[in-house]
């Protein structure tokens, strides 16, 4: 595999791909500090990388192609705790290093609007601003900004890139049209969640070089440049632009704040879709899509002009910046994993109840990482699975709590926290298949205690994606 339009960084043990350049959107990935709670217990304990996974969690135009109001309320401002640890990392090697942290784009612009920064995926990242009750509910009922800048985007291009990509992934390239976005899965040889992405289908024009747009997980990026170098074939070539940066636009007013800085663009794209545009002298990649549940876009422009853009998208008075304790809670009210928590290389898609990312031409023709084992559990059902739980009371139910049908142990909680739309507590786990069933009773153990579950349908808050010729 060739790396073009870069060089070579040897950083702890490792190989990294710098390069330049692109367009896109965003899969999802938030942070999750430790909190214990009261109002600001929205929280999870250790961080880690969806979108989005995808962080949970957009293109159009294919010839030009490269996720409560505050006013008068006193909202408290929650404790901020360094992350104990970045499950990010788990994949590299316990000898190495741990990586020197990094200052995003926008560093300063955080801290001047008094943003609490944490280390998180390599980087100083603003898990706060005012506090993070008050941004979920901005972010649910305007515009929040949301700085994702740490996440890795990637380009892979070549003939022959939609198949080279389908042999580690279960997504169906081949068929992705220029301009559309497609959710997928890095899988080990052996069926295993090495990251959840966003692939893009970027290609220039009809009979032009196939081109794909990637974004990865912060958290993984390293390791998932590192598998790609591995396991592209030599004549595709990938791509790090590291010289972009990249926000997501979250919101219901979202849509009507970039109508009036790129006009027209909100109507072009639905869901899933994107395109590029001219803004301020520089290439703008728009994407419409996210990792909160409400109808938003990814922005990814060049990083020494990224303040520019943030600035114009804050001076209207709908935006307001969001940090990533509020986009973790947003996430899981939307019922989109986090990789490194609910999804990891010990799950398969199926398990992970992420199976619709396995398009039905793929699970006919199989020849993805894992196939056989992932084609056996859609078949057969896999032995544990993936689901939302709603709890009785007001305790939180945590990462790591065992989950219990009557005596015996049958799961585990893998995300957990006070949900502020629901106005109650929710979480997100792995259970034996025999008590999947929405409705089904069950109890974690916190501190000593049985707290009630039940088996929820996800999401938790509805999604508000914008789809064309959906009803309003």
């Amino acid at each position: 595999m060739r790396v073009a339009g870069g060089n070579l960084d040897v950083r702890h043990g490792r190989e990294r791909v710098l390069a330049s350049a692109a367009e896109g959107a965003t899969a999802p990935e938030t942070l999750r500090p430790k909190d214990r709670g009261g109002p600001c217990d929205t929280l999870e304990s250790a961080p880690s990388g969806w979108v989005g996974a995808t962080d949970g969690v957009s293109r159009s135009d294919p010839a030009k192609l490269s996720g409560f109001p505050t006013e008068g309320v006193a909202v408290p401002r929650c404790p901020v705790r360094a992350p104990a640890a970045l499950s990010g990392y788990a994949r590299l090697s316990e000898t190495e290093d741990q990586v020197e942290t990094q200052m995003l784009p926008l560093d300063g612009w955080h801290r001047a609007r008094g943003a609490r920064m944490v280390p998180f995926a390599g980087y100083e990242m603003p898990i706060q601003y005012e506090g993070i009750m008050a941004e979920h509910e901005w972010a649910r009922t305007h515009a929040g900004l949301f700085d994702v800048s740490h996440m890795g985007q990637l380009i892979v291009e070549g003939d022959g890139a939609a198949e080279a990509l389908e042999a580690i992934m279960p997504g169906d390239f081949s068929a992705l049209k220029p301009g559309r976005i497609r959710y997928s899965l890095l899988l080990a040889e052996d069926g295993g969640i090495l990251d959840d992405l966003m692939v893009t289908n970027v290609t220039e024009s009809e009979g032009a070089t196939p081109r794909y747009y990637v974004v990865v997980n912060g958290a993984t990026k390293w390791d998932d440049i590192g598998f790609l170098r591995e396991h592209l074939p030599d004549e595709i070539t990938l791509n790090h632009l590291d010289d972009r940066g990249l926000l997501a636009l979250q919101g219901p007013e979202a849509a009507a704040v970039l109508d009036t800085l790129v006009p027209g663009v909100a109507d072009e794209l639905s869901f899933m879709q994107g395109t590029s545009r001219e803004w301020n002298g520089a290439p703008l990649g728009i994407g419409r899509g996210g990792y909160t549940g409400e109808d938003g876009f990814e922005l990814s422009y060049p990083a020494d002009k990224l303040e520019d853009l943030a600035n114009a998208l804050v001076a209207d008075e709908r935006v307001r910046p969001i940090g990533l304790g509020a986009r973790d809670s947003l996430r899981l009210e939307a019922g989109l994993p986090l990789y490194g928590h609910d999804l990891d290389e010990s799950v398969d898609p199926v398990e992970g109840s992420a199976a619709f990312a396995i398009s039905k031409a793929r699970r006919e023709q199989g020849g993805f990482h894992g196939a056989e084992r992932i084609l056996a559990a859609l078949a057969n059902g896999p032995a544990k699975k993936l689901v939302g739980f709603s709890v009785e009371g007001r305790m939180p139910v945590r990462e790591g709590a065992p989950v219990f049908a009557g005596t015996e142990e049958v799961g585990r909680v893998t995300s957990g926290g006070f949900a502020p739309t629901v106005g109650a507590p929710i979480a997100m786990g792995y259970v034996a298949a025999a008590y999947t069933a929405p409705g089904t009773a069950l109890e974690a153990e916190v501190r000593g205690k049985r707290v009630p579950l039940t088996v929820a349908q996800m999401p938790f808050v509805p999604h508000r994606y914008h789809r064309k010729g959906a009803a309003k």
